[in-house]
């Protein structure tokens, strides 16, 4: 693992591709990138995006970089009978479906993670992704 975070001109090129991304699907979403210590570095709100969809951006962002993997991977893991289930209320609440992506930089370590919410979890995760590939 990386010792060195998403810098904020990173943050801000996945933040783009993220809008670009939810401009092409026809929506609007709330962007969390935040760094390898899971601190918030870059937030974009685009006009419109749902108010209560802020915090799921950013505890998606976080989930993301707390356990390295996407967030729905994780929702799979947390089900009834699930080798993770309820991990969702540990570290002060946590996102487990959709949309929470970890940033890797070129050589494949993590470097932080972005969280989007605001549309569809199939769109969340789509914009999320365009988000975490830009960095690359």
């Amino acid at each position: 693992m990386s010792t060195t975070g998403i810098t904020l001109e990173q943050a801000e090129v996945a933040v783009k591709a993220a809008k670009a991304k939810a401009v092409e699907l026809g929506t609007v979403m709330n962007i969390t990138v935040v760094d390898a210590g899971a601190n918030l570095t870059a937030f974009a709100r685009m006009d419109g995006a749902w108010l209560g969809s802020v915090d799921i951006s950013q505890k998606k962002a976080k989930t993301a970089r707390f356990f390295d993997m996407n967030t729905g991977e994780l929702g799979k893991l947390s089900q009834p009978g699930g080798s993770l289930f309820n991990i969702e209320h540990a570290n002060g609440g946590l996102i487990t479906f959709p949309g929470g992506i970890p940033i890797k930089n070129a050589d494949g370590d993590v470097i932080g993670a972005i969280g989007v919410s605001g549309s569809t979890v199939e769109n969340d995760h789509a914009v999320a992704k365009a988000g975490a590939e830009a960095v690359q």
